[in-house]
């Protein structure tokens, strides 16, 4: 079911999906990841429904379609990102005050990014309630913006894309997706948990591998 905010935020979509397309897309999404405001299940889905399925435009417009909130992700993920790294934690702390986010919730994010590095900022992207605040740790930590960059798009990407196509593929039916969501969260997070396990394994594991010794011919 769709609640009083997400009809607001649905009749503010349709008009700008309306003026400008998929730009409108990416705009959106540069807003929901700098501010965390608009839910992307909605922004995403009603996408997927209003400016592919009916439209009749074939199924290979949905990859087209998560490049560009995929650009817009990475736009807002970014402002967050130099937020952070400009102004530190005392512009954090107000930010959590101006958007009412619980700063333990930022602090455990900032843990998760110390103990897994790059490939949290990856999977972090994947992972509902967390996915616009892992920014915040990257640019506290100083992380090299231009891999910052490439793995929020790649995870955007894949999220973006998976849920344009929901949406997509439900048609009429696309708004079921925010319940679907919030039943599947639980699920989401622990597969999430686990890649970034298996991920983590996979990096030690290369740093264990015993580096070949080229023997040079006399």
């Amino acid at each position: 079911m769709i609640n009083k905010l997400e009809t607001t935020i649905l009749n503010a979509l349709q008009y700008i999906y309306d003026e400008l397309g998929w730009l409108g897309v990416t705009i959106v999404m540069i807003i929901e990841n700098a501010t965390g405001l608009t839910p992307s299940e909605v922004v995403l889905g009603f996408a997927g429904w209003m400016l592919i399925d009916a439209h009749g435009l074939p199924f290979s417009t949905v990859f087209w379609g998560g490049l560009a909130a995929a650009i817009g992700s990475v736009i807002g993920a970014s402002i967050l990102y130099w937020t952070a790294r400009i102004g530190g934690r005392p512009v954090v702390d107000r930010m959590a005050k101006l958007f009412r986010i619980d700063m333990r919730h930022i602090e455990r994010v900032e843990q998760m990014a110390k103990r897994w590095g790059t490939g949290f900022i990856f999977f972090g992207r994947l992972l509902p309630g967390i996915r616009t605040l892992v920014a915040i740790p990257a640019g506290l930590a100083r992380m090299s913006f231009p891999t910052f960059v490439a793995a929020t798009f790649a995870g955007a990407y894949i999220w973006c894309t998976l849920f344009i196509s929901a949406g997509y593929f439900l048609g009429h039916e696309w708004h079921l997706l925010s319940g679907i969501v919030k039943q599947a969260v639980p699920y989401v997070l622990t597969v999430g948990v686990l890649a970034g396990i298996v991920f983590i394994i996979w990096q030690f594991w290369l740093r264990q591998r015993p580096v070949p010794v080229k023997i040079e011919k006399e």
